[in-house]
């Protein structure tokens, strides 16, 4: 197996663009939560597809110039190399195995053998490692439950990534979200789960004695499911939005914010994570402006007091991005509409960061699942939902409040339900 190569910008040409195979180049950047995300899904990838193209990483921070000049302004950023010339799309931000995996065959073509498949039996499957489903899996697997997770991406989903939480009990005040989620899978391990994590998931089977999961190499069979696989970030609706994601459009201050020393941002949102992230950026732009679609916000009152308090911070609710115009590289300005009259002007800024709530990862559910019109699946205190011996956990089940400590709490109920369940039967 060919390993992971790592390069300076000196080494850019003999490397890349002199390679007599395809190459797959990876800007990361230290302390990057989506950085942290991609490095186990690109080393995995290498052990797959190594003999056919090579890997190859390059840190931005170092290499910053560089980088700029190939318009790679955000970490982490995928390129594709063939025959010395850029080729396919390039994928930025946060990413999961399905999307590394296709970007890559695309430019391979079919040139890999199928793997041959292998069979799990197990008492419970858990759908996702985040908090909900490292909960369920630690209290399952105390009942001495055969306890498989499964998980698209690492161990920890989004809390993982998430700067600081400030409001988990038992903790010290401030626990970075990774250090959090590595001692809930610590816990769940010492207990005996089994984690399978970078799986791609193919297809369910929810209905019936035999709850079945299907991934790309491995069929698993339990007698409950518990279904934990969360959300994802919303995407910025307005035009130009995904054009300019990774070139003016970001979802991690932690990530991208340092690019922005003396400019002027749009943090958009009126959540906790709009208010978190918009003080972080203040480290760096000389003005952070608030954009907010309704005058009132969900996050906690200390949070907004500290971004009102915040003399780079200031606020334009009722308020939307209509569109977002590019200038060079990156964008110039973006339309602003007032909701209220309808009246919109154009707002020169140099970046946006876009903390506007999540979307439900249901996508790989049975169609028997009941679903509210948001697509979170229905389920009451207990966790059940309507699929018998099918339980749901986390932010994907519908209700008033996400948080870290609601996830796992879902989690807590899901996995001793689960052992009820298979007690009963």
């Amino acid at each position: 197996m060919s390993h992971v190569l790592h390069i300076d910008a000196d080494e850019f040409e003999s490397v890349v663009i002199n390679s007599d195979k395809p190459v797959i180049l990876d800007f990361y950047s230290e302390e990057c939560p989506p950085c942290e995300v991609l490095a186990p899904i690109f080393e995995k990838m290498n052990e797959k597809y190594g003999e056919h193209i090579k890997f190859v990483k390059m840190q931005r921070q170092i290499n910053r110039d560089f980088a700029k000049s190939i318009n790679v302004t955000s970490s982490p950023t995928l390129l594709f190399y063939h025959n010395g010339i850029e080729v396919g799309h390039r994928l930025n931000g946060y990413m999961n195995k399905p999307q590394v995996r296709k970007a890559i065959e695309e430019v391979l073509g079919d040139v890999i053998p199928p793997v041959p498949m292998q069979n799990v039996d197990c008492d419970v499957i858990i759908l996702g490692a985040g908090p909900a489903g490292l909960a369920a899996a630690l209290y399952a697997a105390r009942a001495r439950l055969d306890v498989v997770v499964i998980d698209q991406s690492v161990p920890g989903g989004q809390a993982a990534s998430t700067y600081h939480i400030a409001n988990y009990p038992g903790t010290e005040g401030i626990i970075t979200g990774r250090a959090l989620t590595d001692n809930m899978r610590n816990q769940a391990n010492m207990f005996g789960a089994r984690i399978d994590d970078l799986k791609e998931v193919m297809s369910v089977e929810f209905v019936g004695k035999v709850k079945k999961v299907v991934t790309e190499d491995t069929t698993y069979r339990g007698k409950v499911a518990i279904v934990a696989t969360g959300s994802v970030p919303r995407a910025l609706p307005a035009e130009g939005g995904d054009e300019f994601k990774g070139r003016g459009v970001h979802y991690c201050a932690t990530c991208d914010g340092a690019m922005y020393q003396g400019r002027k941002l749009i943090v958009v949102g009126g959540g906790s994570s709009a208010m978190e992230e918009a003080v972080f950026l203040t480290r760096f732009a000389t003005e952070v402006y608030i954009v907010h679609r309704s005058d009132k916000f969900r996050a906690a009152a200390i949070e907004i007091e500290m971004a009102k308090s915040n003399p780079k911070i200031k606020f334009m609710t009722s308020t939307i991005i209509k569109k977002v115009h590019g200038q060079g590289h990156g964008i110039g300005s973006v339309e602003l509409e007032d909701i209220n009259t309808g009246a919109t002007r154009d707002f020169a800024v140099d970046g946006i960061f876009v903390y506007i709530g999540n979307e439900p990862m249901t996508d790989m559910c049975s169609e028997e699942i009941e679903l509210d019109n948001d697509r979170y699946i229905i389920a009451d205190e207990d966790c059940k939902t309507n699929i018998p011996g099918v339980y749901v956990a986390g932010d994907i089940r519908s209700k008033p409040i996400r948080q870290v400590v609601t996830a796992t709490a879902d989690g807590a109920v899901a996995g001793i339900m689960a052992e009820r369940y298979i007690r009963m039967l």
